[in-house]
């Protein structure tokens, strides 16, 4: 097994040779299925939250535990879980359990693809779910504007819990790292807001079986990925394609972490001045521009939220050959039809540099709960029983997979091949951008990944684009939080 590093946000975590799952740390997407666009607080939904409630018991009738002849106080817990690829059926389970578990306690479930949608309303009337999961990256952007208004409850006191069932504490359940970026203490201020859950390596996937039948080789760096462009185009293939520009995130931290480094991926994270006009960051720029040249005709029209995955069945029918995504995909096109002898393949972003390693993104789903929230102990023991093995091996069930020590020792097939990939050479790459006050019309994930459409398509140029997201960094920095 080779030695690996993980990149996060803040800190540049160690990470256990042990672990199948090399990923010290969403990725998302995670992982949720992903085809929407990232956006950021200036077209988020309103959601000013009411006072934060006291935490203390609902005033219910007491019951009687099965277990034990004593009085057990009856509450009741509102979870909210955003339903994404994994579907919604693992989440009515895992609450079943939970219930199960805490006599006493019933919990009402609220699952919806459009989460945002069914719970804002109520949250503006001060009605908040005592528990949520729903990440960062999404277009409403709830859980960024939460943040940003100060309206999460943190949850550092919570990885000092013992694992509901369990003789070890939550933070020692979950795999090194996760704990370490701006993707779980968004103020950067070494506090938890944010409770990792599914995780995803991300990077390219493609057809196997095609490199077998073509004779390829699978390329480790960017000139051998060019020179594999041409020649598939010899055959009418393009070299790549990706769903939505959305998908540029993973891709372009990736790649970021590649150019320049632990450092250097954190100063573009922390909006950096003239970061983004850096010989490194003008490396990046200028390789997606020329991946665009090798990009399938038809993409670009079908990168949106309602046909984005004729993209992604591109690998599948040999018309493209890589396809920027995580490990949600298979199932997201399972029942997709496929080229003969299709078999997944996936592989991390190439080196930028020579000698350098390749990276994948991380991506990896969120859990937190409202600072308004009435019921917040009982919150808390639900997301200290996310990390319990009982509920892993139910997510697990539905290829969900929890960032716990020890959790990939038992997948098989294709998720050992996704979830070892960082045990195969890669640098996992976590984090995301720094939280900041609201901007009005600066979106900085539209800036960098949104324009890719317009720079494949030839509306816009390099030098535009970086000046755009030079631009955008410098708003942002001055509202840093």
């Amino acid at each position: 097994m080779k030695s690996k590093k993980v990149i996060s946000s803040l800190l540049v975590a160690a990470m256990s040779a042990s672990l199948l799952a090399g990923c010290g740390g969403s990725g998302d997407k995670p992982a949720e299925s992903k085809p929407a666009d990232n956006t950021t607080a200036d077209n988020a939904t309103d959601t000013t939250p009411a006072e934060p409630a006291e935490s203390k018991p609902a005033e219910t009738p007491e019951t009687t535990s099965a277990d034990e002849n004593t009085p057990v106080e009856e509450q009741t817990l509102k979870v909210a879980a955003f339903e994404g690829g994994y579907g919604a059926d693992m989440w009515s389970e895992v609450t079943a359990a939970f219930e199960a578990s805490h006599p006493g306690v019933t919990v009402e479930l609220t699952i919806d693809k459009k989460l945002e949608d069914v719970i804002s309303p109520a949250m503006k009337a001060g009605d908040y779910p005592d528990v949520v999961h729903l990440a960062t990256g999404r277009e409403a952007a709830l859980t960024e504007t939460l943040t940003k208004e100060k309206a999460l409850l943190p949850l550092t006191d919570v990885l000092e819990m013992t694992v509901p069932g369990e003789n070890v504490k939550v933070k020692d359940k979950i795999v090194p790292g996760f704990l370490d970026t701006l993707a779980t203490n968004p103020y950067g201020d070494g506090v938890t807001y944010y409770a990792p859950m599914f995780y995803s390596p991300c990077g390219l996937f493609y057809n196997a079986g095609l490199f077998k039948e073509k004779g390829w080789d699978v390329p480790t760096t960017w000139e051998e990925m060019w020179a594999l462009g041409e020649t598939a185009k010899a055959d009418g293939i393009a070299l790549f394609t990706y769903p939505t520009t959305g998908y540029f995130d993973a891709f372009t931290y990736a790649t970021l972490s590649s150019a320049g480094g632990s450092d250097f991926f954190n100063s573009c994270m922390t909006y950096e001045d003239g970061i983004w006009e850096s010989e490194n960051a003008t490396k990046v720029f200028e390789l997606i521009a020329k991946l665009g040249t090798y990009t399938e005709g038809t993409t670009v029209a079908n990168a949106n939220n309602d046909n984005f995955t004729k993209n992604q069945q591109l690998i599948l029918d040999n018309k493209a050959i890589f396809c920027p995504n995580g490990t949600w995909l298979p199932g997201e096109m399972a029942d997709a039809p496929r080229a003969d002898g299709f078999e997944w393949g996936f592989m991390a972003i190439p080196a930028v540099n020579d000698g350098g390693a390749g990276c994948s993104f991380c991506w990896f789903e969120q859990m937190w709960i409202p600072a308004a929230a009435e019921n917040q102990d009982m919150a808390k023991e639900f997301v200290a029983y996310m990390y319990s093995d009982e509920a892993a091996q139910i997510f697990a069930k539905s290829t969900a997979i929890q960032p716990i020590t020890g959790v990939s020792d038992s997948l098989e097939g294709d998720n050992k091949m996704f979830y070892s990939i960082y045990d195969n050479g890669a640098t996992a790459v976590m984090g995301g951008f720094a939280s900041t006050a609201p901007v009005e019309g600066v979106n900085m994930l539209d800036t960098l990944c949104g324009t890719v459409n317009s720079i494949v398509s030839g509306d816009k140029t390099v030098a535009d684009w970086q000046a755009a997201v030079e631009e955008a960094s410098d708003k942002l920095r001055a509202a840093m939080e």
